[in-house]
C-alpha cells in the first residue's frame, strides 16, 4: 500500500451504535460490560473511534489515544521529528531507531519477501511524483518513472538490531502498516485494562476484541467500490481486524480520460491493473492484514490465491472489475452479501 487512506471502506454496521464522546464509569466489577466510552480521535490524516465495555473503559480509551498520538510521531514520514522522516533524510548513514519502527520495517521486509515485492515501502518517491501524498495530482513522464524506480528496492533496507540503514536517495512511507499496527496495539492496551469487548474504527481500518457484550459477534460492513455511497457486504466477527484496499480510496482522473490510483505496482511504478478492485483482508493479526491488503490488490487474483494456498491463516474478500466478489471458504458462515453483485465461495486448499 504505499500511501493508504482507507477511510469509510470499511464502517462499522449500524447494530454497533457508537457514541462522539467519552463516558467515566467506575465499578468495583472490572469486567462489568454495562459501562462503556467512546473516543473520536484524528491522528494519521483520518478520522478514528475507539468504543470499549468495561469499568475501565475510559482510561484505556486514553492511554490508546495517547498510543496512537505517539505512533503519529514516530512513524508519520513528514514530520521532521519522526524516526521515518529522519531515515528518509539520513543521507545513507546508519540509524538508531525506536522500537515501533524496527517492527514495522521488518514486517514489510517480510511481506516483501513473500509477495515478491508486491509490498514495498520504498515506493515513496514515486507515490510524491503521482501527488497521492499532497493531493497535487499529476502522471509523471515515463523516464521520471524509470529514473525513480532505480531506488525502489525494499531488500536494500538494512535492519541490524534497532540500527536501520536506508540507501541514498532511496525513501520509505509505513502508510501501508502503521493503522494495521496501531490496531494491534489498541486491543493490546484494552487487554491490560481488562477490558474483554471493544472496537475500533482507524480510517475504515476495524478491529474487534471479543464478542459484543451481549455474546453476539460483531458485524462490519465493507464499503462497496462501484457505489461508494454504499455497502457491498457484513462480515461477523471476534478478535478479528477487517482491512479494506481499494482503487476508489484515492485516485484522480487524468486529463487523459484514465482513472490513476494510489495503489502503484513497484514493479512498474504504475497504478497497480491486475483485474482487482477492491480486497479485504480479515485475520487476528491486524498488521499483517493491512500489509497483506495492499500486497494482495497489487498481486490479483491468481496470484493472491496461490499465495493463501501457502499461507492460509487470513481470508480475504476479492472483488473484481468485472463486479464479482469472491471470498474464502473460513468467511462462508459469517459472509453475507447485500449487495447487487454474485458472489461465490473460493476454496485456497
Amino acid at each position: 500500500m504505499s500511501i493508504k487512506e482507507k477511510c469509510l471502506c470499511a464502517v462499522i454496521s449500524a447494530c454497533v451504535a457508537f457514541c462522539s464522546c467519552g463516558s467515566k464509569n467506575t465499578s468495583v466489577n472490572k469486567n462489568d460490560t454495562s459501562k462503556s466510552a467512546t473516543r473520536d480521535v484524528f491522528a494519521m490524516d483520518t478520522y478514528m473511534n475507539l468504543k470499549a465495555y468495561g469499568s475501565n473503559a475510559d482510561i484505556a480509551l486514553t492511554e490508546a489515544e495517547s498510543r496512537i498520538h505517539e505512533l503519529e510521531n514516530e512513524l508519520s514520514a513528514t514530520s521532521e521529528t519522526s524516526d521515518i522522516w529522519k531515515l528518509d533524510h539520513h543521507n545513507g548513514e546508519p540509524l538508531e531507531m525506536c522500537d515501533d519502527a524496527v517492527v514495522l520495517i521488518n514486517k514489510a521486509k517480510e511481506i516483501g519477501e513473500m509477495t515478491d515485492g508486491a509490498l514495498d515501502i520504498t515506493l515513496y518517491p514515486i507515490l510524491k511524483e503521482w501527488g497521492f501524498t499532497t493531493g497535487e495530482y499529476n502522471i509523471p513522464q515515463s523516464k521520471t518513472i524509470d529514473e525513480l524506480l532505480k531506488n525502489v528496492d525494499y531488500k536494500k533496507i538494512s535492519v541490524n538490531e534497532n540500527t536501520v540503514t536506508l540507501p541514498e536517495n532511496s525513501l520509505i512511507d509505513l502508510g501501508a502498516l502503521a493503522k494495521g499496527y496501531t490496531g494491534d496495539e489498541i486491543m493490546e492496551i484494552f487487554k491490560s485494562h481488562d477490558i474483554s469487548s471493544g472496537i475500533v474504527s482507524l480510517g475504515g481500518n476495524v478491529q474487534a476484541l471479543g464478542k459484543k457484550p451481549d455474546g453476539s459477534e460483531w458485524k462490519v460492513a465493507v464499503r462497496d467500490p462501484f457505489l461508494t455511497d454504499r455497502d457491498m457486504c457484513v462480515v461477523e466477527i471476534s478478535d478479528k481486524a477487517v482491512i479494506t484496499s481499494g482503487n476508489y480510496e484515492r485516485f484522480f482522473i487524468g486529463d487523459d480520460g484514465n482513472k490513476y490510483w494510489h495503489i502503484l505496482d513497484p514493479k512498474d511504478g504504475y497504478p497497480a491493473d491486475n483485474g482487482l478492485v477492491s480486497v479485504t483482508v480479515i485475520g487476528k493479526n491486524g498488521l499483517e492484514c493491512d500489509s497483506l491488503s495492499t500486497a494482495f490488490f497489487v498481486l490479483g487474483y491468481n496470484n493472491t490465491l496461490d499465495f493463501l494456498k501457502k499461507h492460509p491463516e487470513n481470508d480475504v474478500i476479492l472483488v473484481t472489475d468485472d463486479q464479482k466478489i469472491f471470498y474464502t471458504q473460513g468467511l462462508k458462515d459469517s459472509f453475507t452479501n447485500i449487495s447487487d453483485m454474485p458472489a461465490e465461495v473460493i476454496a485456497v486448499d
